[in-house]
């Protein structure tokens, strides 16, 4: 037997307040991990896993078991502080600690490396602009997309290229994983209780995560163009994943009004009478990126000619659907569009070179993007978009 540590909200172990912080793989100087203690057989994952079924805190794939020493070896391999609450995850609100990141991080299989990445991201989450509450809690198939720009991509082996969004064998996924359980654990998203969801999507397990092929993009990067330069996330509410084939167009033009119209379906939320706004991002191969660029050199242009291709004539809705739409000031020319304005659609540069493909991400609707730096600890500064 060995002791496993609760990975959500609970009741913590009364400790008086020492001098210092002193922890390490072998042991802390003094007991900073206030998580209650649970007794379970850990050389075993698929019993750890039954175990931890039982309680709630899985989500059905293999758990490494979260013992003392895989956490304290975890939070050694960074510099903060255990009890250091980042941030409120609701539909809970429960204190997101760094001891329960590290936590739901060991189940998941992410290294400790990547801890100021998976910080940032809930960070961003976390701000009321994101209305993470009404994502966690609606009947909608939504989850967090996290975006990650910088050098950290290379060092965290952040998926960027071929099979960037499924497929390629990286401990993104894990990453990706860890936040998701953290979104269980300790904001409380749980299915039939706290979340109403529908159907849900895949993208509720292992989430959403991957990178921008800076080096191949010939925009500036998206957190650089949100006011955020080097290392950093960006979250956005999406509603998962929608490939978009072009086997025949060969110009710039051609391709971004076809991307445009086959972003534009009606059952988008972007065009819900139940969505004040909307966002849209769109994630475009390396190969059209360059052929967009060259026929239309600027980002501006670009994201215009998206939200126009992608509106709809407000006749090919419903009577009652676009009475809807007009009181809240959705139909302009006769036209409704996917997103609010055209700088509300993200473009991103990523995926294979052997192109034919994009990438669009529709937004929940009332989740306004964020992005957030990515800091190596808590005395660094940072800023936020």
């Amino acid at each position: 037997m060995s002791t496993t540590i609760r990975p959500g909200a609970g009741a913590a172990r009364a400790q008086q307040a020492p001098d210092l912080r002193d922890c390490g793989p072998q042991g802390c100087a003094l007991d900073w991990l206030s998580s209650q203690r649970h007794e379970a057989e850990v050389d075993d994952v698929m019993e750890f896993t039954r175990f931890a079924l039982e309680r709630g805190w899985g989500d059905g794939l293999p758990l490494i078991p979260p013992t003392e020493a895989r956490v304290r070896a975890f939070l050694a391999g960074n510099n903060r502080h255990a009890d250091e609450a980042i941030c409120a995850l609701p539909p809970l609100n429960a204190p997101c600690t760094v001891e329960k990141i590290a936590i739901n991080a060991v189940m998941a299989g992410a290294p400790a490396e990547s801890m100021p990445l998976i910080i940032a991201a809930l960070e961003a989450m976390a701000h009321p602009d994101f209305e993470l509450f009404g994502l966690n809690a609606t009947t909608a198939p939504v989850v967090p997309l996290t975006l990650v720009n910088g050098p950290v991509r290379n060092r965290l082996d952040i998926p960027c290229r071929h099979g960037c969004l499924g497929g390629a064998p990286t401990t993104a996924v894990a990453i990706g994983r860890a936040i998701r359980l953290i979104m269980k654990n300790v904001a409380g998203q749980e299915i039939n209780v706290t979340s109403q969801s529908t159907f849900g999507t895949p993208g509720r397990v292992a989430g959403i995560l991957f990178g921008e092929w800076e080096e191949r993009s010939p925009w500036a990067p998206l957190a650089e163009r949100r006011g955020v330069g080097g290392d950093a996330v960006t979250v956005f509410g999406t509603m998962g994943t929608m490939n978009i084939l072009d086997t025949s167009s060969q110009s710039g033009t051609d391709l971004l009004e076809m991307i445009g119209k086959w972003l534009g379906y009606p059952g988008a939320n972007g065009f819900s009478p139940s969505m004040p706004y909307a966002q849209m991002m769109l994630a475009v191969n390396p190969v059209w990126a360059q052929i967009i660029h060259r026929d239309v050199p600027d980002l501006a242009d670009v994201q215009e000619m998206l939200w126009r291709f992608s509106s709809l004539d407000a006749d090919y809705l419903t009577p009652k659907h676009r009475e809807q739409l007009e009181n809240l000031g959705r139909v302009s020319g006769g036209r409704v569009y996917l997103a609010t304005a055209p700088q509300d659609i993200f473009v991103v540069c990523c995926g294979g070179t052997g192109g034919l493909h994009a990438t669009g991400f529709h937004s929940f609707g009332s989740c306004l993007t964020q992005t957030r730096a990515i800091l190596p600890g808590p005395h660094a500064g940072g800023q936020q978009a």
